[in-house]
């Protein structure tokens, strides 16, 4: 099944109230109790093609929270497993520099990529781009063939962003790292041959946290305006009692008890897990809805899955405008797999119309984008 609007359905509901109406999912979206805990169950529910993906994934994800606990052996572990690819996907240049960090930290490195000049000329969207991996795991290089694709798809500069990782650097600094990167490219615009008009924040899963997050901070701070948000599957609860989370506990894949155990690096012993700005989800329809335009991405056989859904839902009771594309029989992560998966592909084509629309958008409200507050 491909891609398509946001369906009607029932709000996903908070395990913690039991008096609302359950969620009606079909017989294989039940929770799998054959599966050991905190360990991916049988890949149940997916689509035909995505099965053999999911399933490779889950046998070299490590066990996190289970029998792997410290971080630096769970990056090992990951890196290890790591395939070759074959060449990656060619788009104008690439260089690594940093940027200002935020007061009294170091400076952040970031990777910009500028589309085919060839193909693209003129003044282009520019997307600020925070990778996934539970704000623990990954890095530039893990997702350089995605952020390639996302050049290539929008003809955009993007501008991907090594914030600092946790336990190591708990909450905040994610956050403000990935904060310091949007206002220096909202500076930059220009210079890295962008539209003003078209600025754009996005991230997948932990990333797509820091990109709502860091438009919240911006809200606060007066920061730089902005066009568009992209979310890819975003991991914006730390409560973690949405349906999905029990739907979905044991993946396939990413498990209930990896999020939890990435939420305990992320903000540490006695972290306030109803933060806005380490939970967007906690800041409410008002706050959220005055965030820009967005465009979510989310796979339904994923525990993250009601994060995005009740996103959109508190923007829309507001009037505030989103796009869901559900893809209702895909994983979390799929949209790493565009060329593989004719469905991620897809996802990747409509998530490239939607950051180049944004030219257009700037050109009608004066080139002045939206403003982040």
């Amino acid at each position: 099944m491909t891609g398509r609007p946001d369906p009607e359905r029932p709000d996903p509901v908070r395990t913690s109230a039991p008096s609302a109406p359950p969620d009606p999912v079909p017989p294989a979206d039940t929770p799998d109790r054959t599966a050991r805990p905190g360990r991916p169950g049988p890949a149940r529910g997916l689509d035909p093609e995505a099965r053999p993906y999911a399933e490779a994934l889950a046998a070299v994800f490590p066990d996190l929270g289970g029998a792997v606990t410290d971080a630096a052996e769970a990056r090992r572990l990951l890196a290890a497993a790591s395939r070759p690819a074959g060449p990656p996907p060619a788009v104008g240049a690439v260089n690594d520099r940093t940027v200002p960090g935020p007061a009294g930290a170091p400076p952040v490195p970031v990777r910009v990529y500028r589309p085919d000049p060839a193909r693209w000329p003129g003044p282009r969207p520019t997307v600020v781009f925070c990778h996934g991996g539970g704000f623990v795991l990954c890095d530039l290089d893990t997702h350089d063939r995605t952020v390639r694709n996302l050049c290539r798809a929008a003809g955009a500069v993007v501008v991907s962003v090594d914030y600092r990782r946790a336990p190591e650097h708990p909450y905040p600094a994610a956050l403000l790292d990935a904060y310091a990167a949007l206002c220096w490219a909202g500076e930059r615009v220009a210079e890295l041959g962008g539209d003003p008009g078209a600025l754009v924040v996005a991230g997948d899963s932990a990333g797509g946290n820091l990109a709502t997050a860091s438009l919240l901070l911006a809200a606060r701070r007066g920061g730089p305006p902005v066009a568009l948000q992209v979310l890819a599957y975003p991991m914006l609860s730390a409560a973690m009692d949405l349906d999905a989370y029990r739907r979905h506990a044991h993946g396939p894949y990413l498990t209930t008890v990896h999020l939890r155990w990435f939420w305990e690096q992320y903000l540490g012993p006695g972290g306030d897990r109803r933060d806005p700005l380490a939970a967007p989800l906690e800041a409410g329809a008002e706050a959220l809805a005055a965030l820009p335009p967005a465009h979510l991405v989310l796979a339904g056989r994923d525990p993250l899955c009601d994060d995005g859904h009740v996103y959109a839902r508190l923007r829309r009771s507001r009037g505030a405008p989103v796009t869901v594309d559900l893809y209702p029989g895909m994983f979390h992560g799929f949209l790493a797999l565009s060329a593989q998966l004719p469905q991620a592909g897809r996802a990747l084509a409509i998530l490239g119309e939607v950051v180049a629309a944004t030219l257009d958008r700037g050109k009608n409200s004066g080139g002045s984008g939206v403003a982040a507050g």
